[in-house]
């Protein structure tokens, strides 16, 4: 859930006794920087480093945020999953740890890693680094063994007494109830037999939790009876009928003093069917959140059909091996490593894992062909929220099916870039590109999304050099697709050079190359240009009013507010074309949909026109291409359509239109977690703002979007044309209130959450 500030999972069960932790851990927060909970597996350490957090998160004025690391499997994935648990999508090529230590610097925080064992020397180095550099920065570690970082201060979590204070118990029959409402301790002897289980199970949460769940149609005495009988029996190796998983146990996991867990574990394992201890094997291939459709998918074979897949997953839900959380599922790390032993067991690890990499393919597959369509901000979430699977599956590619890999690192490689992941798309693109020759789209593909990553990054260079080969295998290959792509590349290159020019001539020259069919009523049978709708005289819905300024007009004259005389009327936010999702189009549905890469080639005319001052025109493009993605559900490029028609409004004098655009190009980049889109609308937005007189909530804004600007790790960007916009904005707003009042104001939104701060500006009635 969202703090005040900050992000901590939501608690979905009840917390049992714990004050003497609590109080040493609130004691330990305040006095020292970093505080590891040691303890074994299943103790308890996740539940009270998740309280004790929540308790103190008040006292960070930058929040407490949470960083699961159980789901890593590589040392590598550490730095990318502590960035964005702190709400970092660094766009720039310094290293990622100096992006990392430069963002927490100045910033007075709590910072979790939940369950760091497996990365200890990593999470050791990591932090040394962070704490030197971030004076402000206290963390919370929960491992099975001390991290062995300097200055680090060690709570031992024990397991819940079991004899005089109630908590074991009490634990006990809150998870009972949990399992079923009717349940109780209220027969006679319930009591004491489950004083008893709890004894036996050395109060362990985790083992009393599974107890609880595994109680089925049993009494509690039947129960106890039950649990007595496999812990007082001696395992013997040659006793076929003994929990396998006890016999191959790795003792440096399961140390034999918490031998109890791993036997309680191994009773439940014993409690379920035959194929639901294979599904409990085959889902430890997932290492995110998954749902019942991903479970299917990567678990069905053999005898577990996708019903059987369905009917187990809900025994070992029933089982407490599974936890639900309405659609989604997950297993804690203990039981994950148990489920991972017996899947080696089997001898199914290479089988389980060229499912789980098919099934995260076929998803990339589907995410890619809906990006242009109404699905496409659940695509957007979905790569966002199975960001490691999909790591894993790229690693188990490239290592067992290198076409595969190149065809998935292609078709994921801009969600990733949109993501803020830049670093991951363009490493995995580099690795699929050198590991073995590829052909066609897909290698069009790959160069295309090293040469985005590149540009998202500041490296224009290296963004040109594959925006020409992109251009050059697309023409070889006669890919009309993958030539919009490398144009819209190359355009966005020329654009940030200050080309606009150049864009404008190479994009409306291939959009003419690759028509097929005329959408938008192009003459002649044509597809529409951007030229054809700045020419346009129909007056259709969502074009911008003819003004006083020459058409032709370009250079620094253009480039500031003033720059063109009113219009004669404003239009509303629906002339405009910023109507809400879903409304539909004037003259019906008739027209066929656009690819992603000719809307995003449009969406070059549309910034080269502005950056040329031919601003009516720029306009009617604006308008068209924002009807054409509306019609798909498309947000992505509807949104920048959005930003330039808030820029447009601006440069023509219309400030209250500009700030309707600017809101709705906000509204759709907050949706997609956009936040280099965000940081480019919150300026455009101040902008509009100042420009109406209102200083104090400009300057607010304004210290919004530098927020933003830090997050992605870059000053402000965007094409050249901005940097008047900017400075006119800084000097009205100064202007209205005050050099003192502005600062003042500019200061806030700086130091607001950055969340907190978006949502007062997409307010029209921001107050201070």
């Amino acid at each position: 859930m969202m703090t005040k500030v900050g992000f901590l999972p939501e608690e979905t069960s009840s917390f049992v006794g714990r004050r003497a932790e609590l109080a040493r851990l609130e004691t330990a927060l305040a006095e020292r920087r970093m505080t590891t909970l040691i303890g074994p597996g299943g103790v308890g350490k996740t539940r009270l480093a998740l309280r004790a957090a929540r308790a103190a998160a008040d006292r960070y004025p930058d929040g407490a945020w949470w960083a699961d690391l159980s789901p890593l499997y590589d040392d590598a994935l550490l730095l990318p999953t502590v960035s964005d648990a702190v709400g970092l999508a660094d766009h720039t090529l310094r290293m990622p740890v100096e992006a990392l230590c430069e963002w927490l610097s100045d910033k007075r925080l709590l910072l979790v890693l939940d369950s760091a064992e497996h990365l200890r020397a990593p999470c050791s180095h990591l932090l040394a680094e962070l704490l030197t550099t971030s004076p402000g920065l206290t963390v919370l570690v929960t491992s099975r063994q001390p991290l062995g970082t300097r200055g680090e201060h060690t709570v031992r979590i024990q397991p819940l007494p079991v004899d005089g204070a109630p908590d074991a118990l009490q634990l006990f029959e809150d998870r009972l109830r949990a399992s079923d409402p009717h349940a109780g301790l209220d027969a006679p002897g319930d009591r004491a037999a489950a004083a008893d289980i709890c004894r036996r199970l050395e109060g362990i949460p985790l083992a009393i939790e599974l107890a609880a769940a595994g109680i089925g149609r049993h009494t509690v005495a039947q129960l106890a009876t039950r649990i007595g009988t496999r812990f007082d029996a001696p395992v013997d190796a040659e006793d076929l009928t003994a929990s396998r998983l006890d016999l191959l146990a790795d003792d440096s996991l399961w140390p034999r003093r918490h031998r109890t867990l791993r036997t309680t574990i191994g009773w439940s394992h014993e409690l379920c069917t035959p194929l639901e201890r294979l599904l409990w094997a085959r889902l430890t291939l997932l290492r995110t959140d998954f749902d019942a459709e991903t479970a299917r998918e990567v678990c069905t074979g053999g005898p577990l059909t996708p019903q059987e897949v369905d009917r187990a997953l809900q025994g070992l839900v029933a089982q407490s091996v599974v936890q639900r959380d309405g659609p989604r599922y997950r297993m804690l790390d203990t039981l994950r490593e148990y489920g991972r032993m017996w899947l080696a067991e089997l001898g199914e690890e290479r089988a389980a894992a060229d499912r789980h990499a098919r099934s995260f393919l076929g998803l990339a597959r589907r995410a890619h062909e809906g990006w242009t369509g109404p699905d496409q901000i659940t695509w957007y979430h979905t790569i966002a929220d199975t960001h490691l699977d999909l790591c894993a599956a790229l690693d188990h590619l490239l290592a067992h099916d290198v076409a595969a890999a190149q065809e998935m690192a292609g078709r994921v490689g801009f969600f990733w870039a949109c993501c803020g992941h830049l670093s991951e798309a363009r490493g995995y693109a580099q690795r699929a590109l050198e590991s073995g020759p590829v052909e066609g789209p897909h290698r069009t593909r790959l160069q295309w999304v090293l040469g985005v990553a590149a540009l998202l990054q500041g490296d224009f260079a290296t963004a040109e050099k594959y925006g020409a080969l992109c251009t050059a295998i697309a023409l070889y290959d006669h890919d009309d697709e993958g030539m919009l792509g490398a144009t819209y590349l190359s355009g966005l290159t020329q654009l940030m050079n200050g080309e606009p020019a150049a864009a404008l001539e190479a994009a409306e020259r291939v959009l003419r190359m690759t028509e097929t069919a005329p959408p938008d009523g192009g003459p002649d049978g044509r597809r529409a240009t951007a030229t054809d709708c700045a020419t346009d005289t129909t007056s259709e819905p969502g074009a911008c009013e003819p003004t006083t300024s020459e058409p032709g007009a370009s250079g620094p004259a253009a480039s500031g507010p003033g720059a063109c005389e009113p219009t004669a009327s404003e239009p509303t936010a629906s002339e405009s074309g910023a109507r809400e999702p879903g409304a539909s189009e004037p003259g019906g549905d008739s027209a066929p949909l656009e690819s992603a890469h000719r809307l995003r080639c449009r969406l070059i005319t549309v910034f080269a026109l502005t950056a040329l001052g031919r601003l009516t025109e720029s306009g009617r493009a604006a308008a068209a291409l924002r009807r054409a993605c509306e019609r798909g559900g498309e947000y992505w490029t509807r949104s920048y359509a959005d930003y330039q028609l808030a820029l447009i409004a601006l440069l023509q004098g219309r400030p209250e239109a500009s700030a309707v655009h600017a809101r709705a190009m906000l509204a759709g980049k907050h949706r997609l977690r956009d936040s280099f889109g965000i940081a480019l609308g919150l300026d455009i937005l101040a902008a509009a703002i100042a420009a109406q007189g209102a200083g104090a909530q400009a300057a607010r804004v304004y210290g919004t979007g530098h927020a933003y600007w830090r997050m992605v790790g870059h000053p402000q960007r965007g094409t050249p044309e901005l940097g008047p916009v900017r400075e006119t904005c800084e000097l009205q707003a100064r202007a209205a209130v005050g050099d003192e009042a502005y600062q003042r104001a500019f200061e806030r939104g700086q130091a607001d959450n950055a969340e907190v701060g978006l949502a007062a500006a997409l307010h029209s009635d921001l107050q201070l």
